[in-house]
């Protein structure tokens, strides 16, 4: 089992590491002191499991997990200074979690959990979407920049295309790609701040600058960047309506 640890306080987390190694069939894969490195580390480690502390500087392991793909996040463990709020919610959707202080038959009872719920997707996909509804939507997106990653504002981003199990991220200046599916990717940003125009596209409202009409009810969407996108005639009148048109 490859487990991952994110611990911004290198006593807790050197504890934490060292309780982990007395099990056989763990193997340590990281140990990250904060969120950006944990992100990056999750992207080239691939681990089975992340042991992640939701309160961490530049993002937080409930904004870390919120980013995560439903399809291909690890088993989570959400680590946590007693807090009544975020326990009680991880208790609701029977999500793992690890309290602090760490000890040994705390760490071997949820261990024994991580074990038993190793192979199931549905425990992957609840701990992802708790975590999103804690964090609620996104006002920051963590992308791909060159060999690192770095987090974009969520506002800033004027459309969201899909292309298979990819979607490539527009801003005004740059274009990221990432390894989602659109529906996952406008569940977290939060369908509030943008509209699908089509199947396979989605754009910023705040963005859209102009429309104008094309065949058989279709429209040319033109945004603040001066980019064009077709919008299907499908979904016009639901756009019109949240714009009041």
């Amino acid at each position: 089992m490859r487990v991952l640890i994110a611990e911004d306080e290198k006593p807790a987390r050197d504890k934490l590491a060292r309780l982990l190694r007395e099990h056989g069939d763990i193997t340590l894969v990281a140990e990250c002191a904060d969120g950006l490195e944990a992100a990056r580390a999750l992207e080239t480690e691939e681990p089975d499991v992340a042991l992640l502390d939701i309160q961490m500087p530049g993002i937080s392991g409930l904004e870390l997990a919120a980013q995560l793909d439903v399809e291909h996040a690890p088993l989570i463990v959400f680590v946590t200074a007693f807090d009544e709020h975020a326990v009680r919610a991880f208790e609701l959707n029977a999500v793992d979690y690890l309290l602090k202080p760490y000890d040994k038959e705390r760490l071997s009872q949820t261990i024994a959990r991580i074990r038993e719920r190793l192979d199931d997707k549905r425990s992957r996909h609840i701990a992802v979407a708790t975590a999103r509804t804690q964090a609620g939507a996104t006002e920051r997106l963590l992308v791909p920049h060159g060999e690192m990653l770095e987090l974009i504002d969520a506002a800033s981003i004027e459309s969201l295309e899909a292309d298979d199990n990819y979607v490539h991220v527009h801003t005004g200046v740059k274009r990221y790609v990432l390894r989602r599916t659109l529906q996952d990717l406008l569940a977290q940003l939060g369908e509030h701040r943008f509209a699908r125009i089509h199947k396979s596209a989605a754009v910023n409202i705040a963005a859209i600058q102009s429309f104008a009409p094309l065949f058989k009810g279709d429209y040319q969407v033109k945004l603040a960047s001066g980019r064009e996108l077709r919008m299907s005639r499908r979904y016009k009148d639901t756009l019109f309506a949240r714009l009041g048109k």
